[in-house]
């Protein structure tokens, strides 16, 4: 009997240690070194107001209802040092400036896209992530750093899932968290920061309100990992921002039997320009600017309620409260129309060979610009008259692009059923919804796609929202943008968007599996089949990050679902399988990323020279070989 109670007695020490080198490793993640830059350079995209403006503008979203202070106060797990200092927090990839301190905007000196707003009937303030964490870009070369505004972020924000070979900002906060409120010491330094004067009156309050976040915080890490939602890790610079709000809204919000596997991650898109595309997102799968940002707020974790307090539908006059500032989107939503594409800046990265950007003007107008060059359409045309200019995109399907189709696959498969939300389809009619390609008469709310139901609950959100906020007619068809309809089209492809600043937006392809643009430009074979990804040290002649091991980094595989590096391939031979052009040699590829260097960049696309440009050609289709 004193063996069996050693025998468990041991085994239970084992299981401890386990469970406590898993906590330890989770709490203390496996990030990159945060080397600060000597200087942040900005480019003349806008100026410093609409740049501060852009960073730290609240949308409504709540992060599981954390608030401000409580996040400034945070300690890490394993020491009193802040959570929120901006060394730290840059190791997970956010943008801080050496330079930066306290303002008015950013109080707690957070990294870009860390704002706060107040609850108009609580008066608490919230931490805010807006759209700037994840649409904002930075370069770095020689221990200088090029800040790209409007650009694609290099962070490891979204993933909920634990894992021990990496941190993302959502486990470790968890973690934060946890040790704070387990550990009295820390709790009660914590409680002292946050409530001062108050500490005796309100730390119980307090205790009990930190312990309901935290709880939705694991909640969510236990629920995305036993379903196995999640299994293509995302890593630095993407997340599968379709899936999680699909799987927020219709899993947590509506049934959970309406989780789906989301594994197509994709990088976030640059921003600059996309107030003149006639469809946005990477399957060009929405159109009316303030649903799109509705639409984001939500994914980002904005508040909304589809049910009453008992459970039950809300009626059609109810529907649905949610906490997006509808005001405070407009005004991210003009400021981006300020935003200009990024400029080489030569001064920091090099000269731009001229001679060689020249020729690849040339190769340009040959093998890129029938996808991508702008194509502005006369007023009769366009979807917004008011618009001008509109530039319409060409959404190019993924069985002739040829690179990765989860992303779309799944978009345009996935069903869910929304029964419980006792919609009518009479309803849904008055809704201010355009269907591109179907009807309303096929939507069946037993199985209706992702993009449908979003845009159905989007327009409904938005309709509550402009009514709280008193807004009128006339104010509403401006902030809607042009008095756009709140546009669905599904399609199985990606779209091309014009190229002004493309150097600056690395890795490459809808889900970042291609490192630069040299090899985007290459065969398949000549591709890398793995990289590290989350180094923002910047290689000026290949135009994308250096891609080597690095302590903290994330070894991207090319052979994971959602992960393939296929498509978008030159090279000779038949036209199809994603093969789109001849092949180029190699120093045609360099010519090709020395003009993309000055593309948009009026002053120095005047310097170059003429070159013979050969016409553009579909080449050989071989649909008949075997």
């Amino acid at each position: 009997m004193r063996m069996l109670r050693r025998a468990l007695a041991l085994i239970l020490l084992l299981i401890l240690a386990a469970i406590a080198v898993v906590l330890y490793y989770i709490a203390r993640p496996n990030l990159p070194l945060f080397d600060k830059p000597q200087q942040v350079h900005y480019l003349d995209q806008w100026n410093e107001q609409q740049r501060q403006t852009y960073y730290y503008t609240p949308q409504g979203t709540t992060v599981k209802g954390l608030r401000y202070d409580w996040f400034t106060a945070l300690e890490l797990p394993f020491s009193q040092e802040k959570f929120a200092s901006p060394d730290y927090l840059a190791r997970f990839g956010f943008l801080t400036d050496p330079r930066q301190q306290p303002s008015a905007l950013n109080p707690g000196n957070l990294p870009v896209g860390f704002a706060r707003h107040q609850d108009d009937e609580s008066g608490v303030q919230y931490l805010d992530i807006t759209c700037s964490a994840c649409h904002s870009g930075e370069l770095r070369y020689r221990g200088q750093a090029v800040r790209i505004d409007g650009g694609a972020a290099l962070h490891s924000l979204a993933s909920t899932v634990p894992t021990l070979k990496g941190g993302s900002f959502g486990q470790a906060l968890g973690m934060s968290m946890a040790f704070t409120y387990y550990n009295p010491i820390k709790f009660h330094r914590f409680a002292k920061t946050v409530l001062g004067e108050n500490y005796d009156q309100d730390k119980d309050q307090l205790r009990e309100d930190f312990k309901a976040v935290l709880d939705r915080l694991l909640g969510t890490a236990y629920n995305d990992w036993h379903r196995g939602l999640y299994p293509t890790e995302e890593g630095f610079g993407r997340t599968d921002a379709f899936g999680r709000i699909a799987n927020s809204v219709f899993g947590d919000a509506i049934d959970a039997s309406n989780y789906r596997v989301a594994n197509a991650p994709v990088s976030y898109p640059q921003v600059w320009d996309i107030w003149k595309f006639d469809w946005v997102q990477w399957n060009g799968s929405a159109m009316q600017p303030m649903a799109r940002n509705i639409g984001e707020a939500l994914g980002v974790g904005a508040t909304l309620h589809l049910f009453g307090e008992d459970g039950q539908p809300l009626t059609h006059e109810q529907r649905y409260p949610s906490s997006v500032r509808l005001r405070d989107l407009f005004t991210l939503e003009e400021t981006l129309k300020q935003l200009k594409p990024p400029t080489w800046p030569e001064e920091v990265l090099g000269k731009v060979d001229m001679e060689l950007a020249s020729q690849g003007r040339a190769l340009f107008a040959e093998n890129c610009a029938y996808c991508h060059a702008p194509d502005p359409v006369p007023r009769d045309q366009r979807l917004a008259p008011a618009r001008d200019p509109e530039w319409h995109m060409r959404i190019v399907p993924t069985r002739i692009i040829g690179t990765d189709p989860t992303t779309a696959n799944n978009i345009a498969d996935h069903r869910f059923d929304i029964r419980k939300l006792g919609w009518q389809k009479s309803e849904l009619a008055n809704l201010d919804v355009k269907l591109f390609g179907s009807d309303l008469s096929e939507v069946d709310f037993a199985s209706i796609s992702s993009a449908k139901g979003l845009a159905y609950v989007t327009a409904y959100v938005e309709d509550r929202a402009y009514r709280d906020a008193g807004i009128q007619p006339r104010e509403r068809w401006r902030m809607d943008g042009y008095g756009l309809a709140i546009g669905v089209q599904e399609k199985r492809g990606y779209k091309a968007r014009p190229l002004d600043g493309i150097w600056a937006t690395p890795p490459f392809l809808h889900n970042g599996s291609v490192p630069n643009l040299f090899q985007l430009l290459s065969p398949v074979v000549e591709r890398d089949r793995s990289f590290w990804v989350g180094n923002f040290e910047y290689d000026p002649k290949r135009a994308g990050y250096v891609t080597t091991e690095f302590q903290g980094g994330f070894l991207f595989d090319t052979s994971v679902t959602g992960n393939g590096n296929r498509g978008h391939e030159f090279r000779d031979g038949c036209r199809n399988e994603g093969v789109i052009g001849r092949y180029l040699e190699p120093e045609e590829r360099y010519a090709l990323i020395e003009y993309l260097k000055v593309m948009g960049n009026e002053s120095m696309e005047s310097q170059l020279q003429p070159a013979e440009s050969r016409p553009w050609t579909p080449g050989p289709s071989c649909q008949n070989n075997h």
